[in-house]
């Protein structure tokens, strides 16, 4: 199967640049299966229902997410209803939603999705997301083999080790939240596709998707200042990974598409 992992979705920029750009994409790599990160897709912090549906009405089969999941507090009862969108698993019990889920690709192949945030440079104290992937991990491999991982973190280092960690237990690692896409990809001895960070679609005429005058002005002031969504030229960053249907990845690619 092909698997697309689309990076962290930011405000409208990104979901209308999504909406243009993604079922070309979908068609040239036919792919069977769309994840994508949609995080920051409201407003550029958060997830609401509406946006959600955008993003399904594109192309995503699931969404995952990181720690602006819970900025619009109206997604709450969303992913309670709706197990496409995943927030992190290793928040503590009680949280709303799920942190992972099984789907059935448009090759019938069934697809295990696990959502994780790392723990490094994090305000959260979650639990050690290393630890939580063991449990998910072993839940998913009595259903399928084919099991794909998003590790939302700061830290490249904890994302690499992660990587290694989980080398032939997942079909695939990939990590997202700094919105620079880098160029790591790679298939691990043990037969897992890696990337460190998978980038960004939204516009990249800002810093990281915010508009570029407000974040200069929190560097040169150390003020506190509201983030407002980067408008202009757009950009998609993705990865399309092929799985065999022993949970293998044969290949991965990168994605990387600017106006």
């Amino acid at each position: 199967m092909n698997l697309l992992f689309v990076g962290d979705v930011v405000g409208s920029p990104g979901r209308n640049y999504l909406r243009e750009m993604l079922p070309g994409i979908i068609e040239a790599h036919d792919v069977d299966f769309t994840i994508i990160n949609g995080e920051n897709a409201a407003g550029g912090a958060g997830l609401t229902k509406d946006t959600a549906r955008e993003l399904f009405s594109a192309g995503a089969d699931v969404i995952t997410s990181g720690n602006h999941i819970w900025d619009k507090k109206e997604i709450y009862s969303a992913m309670d209803e709706d197990t496409r969108i995943l927030r992190p698993a290793n928040y503590p019990p009680g949280v709303p939603g799920r942190g992972s889920g099984v789907y059935v690709a448009n090759n019938s192949t069934t697809v295990g999705v696990i959502n994780v945030c790392g723990r490094v440079f994090s305000p959260q104290n979650l639990d050690c997301p290393f630890r939580v992937l063991d449990l998910e991990i072993s839940k998913m491999q009595t259903m399928t083999p084919v099991i794909i991982v998003d590790f939302h973190g700061e830290a490249s280092s904890e994302k690499i080790a992660a990587g290694w960690y989980v080398d032939g237990r997942v079909s695939a690692l990939f990590g997202t939240h700094t919105h620079v896409q880098t160029a790591d990809d790679i298939i691990l001895p043990n037969r897992t596709a890696y990337i460190t960070d998978v980038g960004m679609t939204g516009s990249y005429e800002g810093v990281i998707g915010v508009k570029k005058d407000i974040i200069l002005k929190h560097f040169l002031t150390q003020m506190p200042v509201r983030h407002e969504v980067a408008k202009g030229r757009q950009q998609l960053c993705a990865v399309v990974s092929r799985i065999n249907s022993s949970g293998k990845a044969e290949s991965i690619e990168r994605i990387f598409i600017r106006e």
